[in-house]
């Protein structure tokens, strides 16, 4: 699973070329060209009340967008890339999913927008929307986090955690295919507490080998490519122990795969993957199950 064309979506406030530039690391990888969008929200171009369209803010918003494209894309040129770009005006997921098809890119490389307390409640955020369509791998991205960390290099110590499902599969051939990013693997397993609540000392005893032996084959998988590899296993909340051993190891970017859940039920329960979206500092790498 190789990542030769990323999908850059911006709205020139969160992602900016600097954020661009730092993802250059993938040209090791194989990354060879850019696909650039800019969504324009249609509430920026319709008339007061929702009556009525803009069209002449349209164009100036489009104008604009254009000018930053052409400036962008003429430093990737410079630097050996194949650059595309898409303005558009709509709402962000739908745009994002159709220029993914329509373009065959890799990997969809989006800001997580900041929401207000009730807003994180009751709406179900563009991050999680896209996560739950998309058949892509979704690299969910804070360049300067709350901490003001920058992000140089984000694929420079990953933390991956794995949870033995298919997705978790299709997370470490990712991380094989980049070979020549990476300098450290830091792999996790997280044993849930309710996993282990019923279960006798002999029963966990026996689940502790079964994981760490998992965990040992992945290392020497990785560890073929001459990577920095350790594995580490964890009791507790998943979301909570993924963001603990983030911390702990200096990653400098989470690794994880995702299921599909229905709205509702991620909202009030959630999943691993879209709670971390929601609420992890550093740069999140999103593998679906099913890929495309």
């Amino acid at each position: 699973m190789k990542i030769t064309k990323i999908l850059f979506v911006t709205d020139f406030e969160e992602l900016l070329f600097n954020a661009l530039q730092s993802l250059m690391g993938l040209r090791k990888a194989g990354l060879n060209h850019v696909v650039l969008l800019h969504v324009i929200p249609r509430e920026k171009v319709a008339m007061r009340r929702g009556i009525g369209y803009l069209k002449q803010e349209e164009r100036k918003l489009r104008e604009i967008a254009n000018i930053r494209f052409i400036d962008w894309a003429e430093t990737l040129f410079e630097q050996g890339m194949e650059v595309g770009a898409h303005i558009a005006v709509g709402n962000t997921v739908p745009k994002v999913l159709s220029v993914a098809e329509d373009e065959g890119v890799d990997l969809i490389v989006i800001a997580r927008r900041k929401r207000g307390k009730l807003e994180e409640l009751y709406a179900g955020s563009e991050t999680s929307d896209l996560l739950r369509k998309t058949v892509r791998p979704v690299l969910i991205y804070n360049y300067i986090s709350q901490s003001g960390r920058v992000g140089e290099n984000p694929f420079e110590r990953l933390l991956l955690a794995l949870d033995w499902s298919l997705s978790s599969e299709r997370a470490l051939d990712l991380v094989l295919a980049l070979k020549g990013t990476v300098k450290r693997v830091d792999i996790i397993h997280v044993v849930s507490e309710k996993d282990i609540g019923k279960l006798s000392k002999t029963e966990i005893q026996k689940l502790e080998r079964e994981n760490k032996k998992r965990l040992n084959d992945v290392c020497d998988v990785l560890v073929k490519q001459r990577s920095d590899v350790r594995s580490h296993l964890y009791i507790g909340k998943i979301e909570e122990q993924i963001r603990k051993g983030a911390w702990e190891y200096r990653a400098t970017m989470i690794v994880l795969g995702t299921g599909s859940k229905s709205i509702w039920k991620e909202r009030w329960s959630g999943s691993v993957s879209h709670t971390l979206a929601e609420r992890s500092e550093l740069p999140l790498l999103v593998i679906p199950a099913e890929i495309k």
